[in-house]
């Protein structure tokens, strides 16, 4: 072997770095190393082991050394001395500190840069932004990232209204209508300004991001959750006094006598002492009313999220008109086939692992 060092093998160390080798999150120098010492094991010598890896013979030569003075140990890196630390206790305190306290006037949030002159301002210490966020980093602290929530409010009988809402979706009352109401407001008529281009194999359609705008509609929609159809309005304004006009409509077109159980979400057309009045004038109509927060009950939202995803989101509309066209085409066109939509969620408060 040309003086090289022997190298035997015990048969757990020759399996562990068979398995290095084959491994495929192994990092390319521990997978390197293990190759040369099997290599090694074989009896082959610095140069045919060199030549086969395609690595210099010192490379081989060092690693069959440490191999055969130290074991598997030997082909870890050698620990570094490295820089020394520049950045005391006192420094990671005061970059804490102000992470996790209000930025500067009129900031609304921190950077790397904002904090290394916070600190620079309190501990004396000049410390780079991106010191800053490597040390940041290891204690996993993103001052830059904002988690919104909501302070859920008249939570007493939350899950009873909950619970009442999907009973009736699930079960609704023998021979009464079951509606489910909102409207939908300020819906954008834009016009790109220059036109797309399909898609095509391997390709996306392509959409201009510039637009012109012509103006918004919104409209009110009613829909039946026994038959999924729907019926709507375009509105001008979004109040009681139109609310309870549409309210007029529906009440005359369904058959004298017949229960209405409409289901509402707490929007203030819906609140108003006009909307409230009306509903007591009219016995027939019994309402559902979501929990404060919960919108997303009302089942004529998932009309609303179909309508943008097929017509609104990459729809071209030349003017307002031809938006408020689009959308009754589509509402016409959709009610000739339309199915209810089937409500699985019973109401319970969902389990967290």
């Amino acid at each position: 072997m040309g003086g090289a060092v022997a190298v035997e093998l015990e048969e757990p160390v020759r399996e562990r770095l068979i398995q290095t080798t084959a491994s495929l999150k192994a990092q390319v120098r521990a997978v390197l190393r293990a190759r040369i010492i099997l290599a090694a094991a074989k009896g082959l010598s610095n140069g045919a082991i060199a030549r086969e890896l395609v690595i210099s013979v010192n490379t081989v030569r060092k690693w069959r050394g440490r191999f055969a003075d130290r074991g598997p140990a030997g082909l870890k890196d050698a620990a570094r001395s490295g820089r020394p630390k520049t950045y005391g206790p006192r420094v990671t305190v005061a970059i804490v500190a102000a992470a996790t306290s209000a930025p500067p006037h009129p900031e609304a949030t921190w950077s790397h840069r904002t904090i290394a002159a916070q600190v620079a301002s309190t501990v004396f210490a000049s410390i780079s932004a991106s010191q800053v966020g490597r040390i940041l980093a290891d204690l996993d602290l993103k001052p830059n990232r904002v988690r919104g929530w909501l302070t859920r409010r008249d939570t007493s009988d939350f899950w009873d209204r909950v619970r009442d809402v999907c009973d009736l979706y699930r079960d609704p009352p023998k021979g009464a209508v079951v509606l489910s109401i909102d409207e939908k407001t300020a819906i954008a008529a834009r016009s790109r300004r220059h036109p797309g281009r399909p898609a095509a194999p391997g390709e996306p359609a392509r959409q201009e991001f510039e637009y012109r705008r012509h103006g918004t509609a919104s409209l009110v929609a009613a829909l039946d959750v026994r038959t999924g159809e729907v019926l709507t309005e375009i509105i001008t304004r979004n109040d009681a006094v139109t609310f309870t006009g549409f309210l007029d409509q529906l009440d005359a077109v369904i058959a004298p006598g017949q229960d209405i159980h409409v289901v509402l979400d707490n929007g203030s057309s819906h609140t108003a002492k006009r909307t409230k009045k009306w509903l007591a004038d009219h016995p027939r109509w019994h309402v559902h009313w979501t929990p404060p927060h919960a919108s997303w009950l009302n089942q004529v939202e998932l009309f609303f999220s179909v309508l943008t995803r097929r017509v609104l989101r990459h729809g071209d509309f030349s003017s307002r008109d031809d938006l408020i066209d689009k959308l009754e085409s589509y509402v016409i066109n959709r009610n000739e086939t339309a199915k209810p939509y089937k409500w699985t969620y019973d109401g319970a408060p969902l389990k967290t692992t």
